[in-house]
């Protein structure tokens, strides 16, 4: 037994002077999630006490479970519960297979420098500010806005499209699927370029013509990355950001557009109640893991395919 630990010390001590230049590299990455990730768990604490700055966390009195029952008793449980959910799905719905059609349609063009320009067109809007971004979008979507300006030549009446509580969902989906498809294309166009020739060749001599090479070659060579990828935005399914969110909705819409992140935030921040807030916020990362442990172990027994 101490042999095999000496055995792997100096395996791992030859490692790390071997490849010294990646483990510095991934040096600064570590420390990040080390900073800013796991060291911050320590403040989740505060959920189960009733905070106050001048006590510190430590010195703070227990509150147990109140905050949590009061967050699932209060009125709002619902509201941003279900405004969560309806936004995260449409986005996984519309949003999730828009990158994978892209790369497609992408590896389907024989013009390279075509291909290149489109590729680089498809990536510009994910380098966008956010800010930027939702300053655009109130714009466009004016009672006087170019995008309302269209949509009134088929009958929409000529309104501020984000005053219309029914109108917030498709304009927050519709604009994420605009910023960030050619940027999630980048990781199926590079899975894409790893597909052995030798199958489609193999293909076209079975008379397949490129939809059937797509379909029975393309298609299945991707699965193993679209599950990966699906497990993980599975796991994100109460995760909509709050930035974007506050930027865009207004009272007049909370009904459908006030979210979980949201809410912790005019809770944690406007009204300086940390440890509801933080209690709202834990709810919400322990929901999120138990689905990706849940997707993982579906997609382990069905596909075998899994994070772990």
């Amino acid at each position: 037994m101490f042999g095999s630990e000496r055995s792997l010390s100096y395996r791992l001590k030859r490692d790390i002077i071997q490849n010294r230049e990646l483990y510095i590299l991934a040096l600064p990455i570590l420390l990040f999630y080390i900073l800013f990730h796991y060291k911050p768990m320590y403040g989740a604490i505060i959920a189960f006490k009733n905070f106050s700055p001048a006590k510190g966390i430590m010195n703070s009195p227990w509150a147990g479970l109140r905050h949590f029952k009061d967050f699932f008793s209060s009125v709002y449980f619902g509201r941003v519960l279900k405004n969560t959910l309806i936004i995260s799905i449409t986005q996984l719905i519309f949003g999730f297979p828009a990158p994978i059609i892209l790369a497609l349609l992408i590896n389907e063009l024989r013009n390279r420098a075509f291909s290149r320009t489109v590729q680089t067109i498809g990536y510009m809007p994910h380098f966008i500010s956010l800010v930027v971004l939702c300053g655009m979008i109130k714009q466009f979507t004016s009672d006087s806005g170019f995008i309302t300006l269209l949509l009134s030549h088929v009958g929409l009446k000529k309104q501020t499209m984000l005053n219309q509580s029914g109108l917030f969902v498709p304009i927050y989906v519709i604009s994420g699927i605009w910023q960030n498809m050619g940027w999630g294309s980048i990781i199926y166009l590079a899975a894409l370029t790893g597909i052995d020739p030798e199958l489609y060749d193999a293909a076209k001599i079975d008379g397949a013509g490129r939809w059937k090479q797509t379909l029975y070659v393309t298609i299945p060579c991707l699965l193993p990355t679209i599950i990966i990828l699906l497990i993980l935005r599975t796991g994100n399914i109460l995760s909509v950001g709050s930035e974007k969110i506050i930027l865009l909705y207004n009272p007049a819409i909370y009904k459908t557009s006030d979210v979980i992140s949201s809410y912790v935030y005019r809770q944690g921040l406007l009204n300086s109640d940390w440890s509801y807030s933080t209690a709202v916020g834990l709810f919400n990362s322990v929901v999120n893991f138990a689905l990706v442990v849940t997707v993982n172990k579906i997609s382990r027994k069905t596909s075998e395919i899994s994070l772990w």
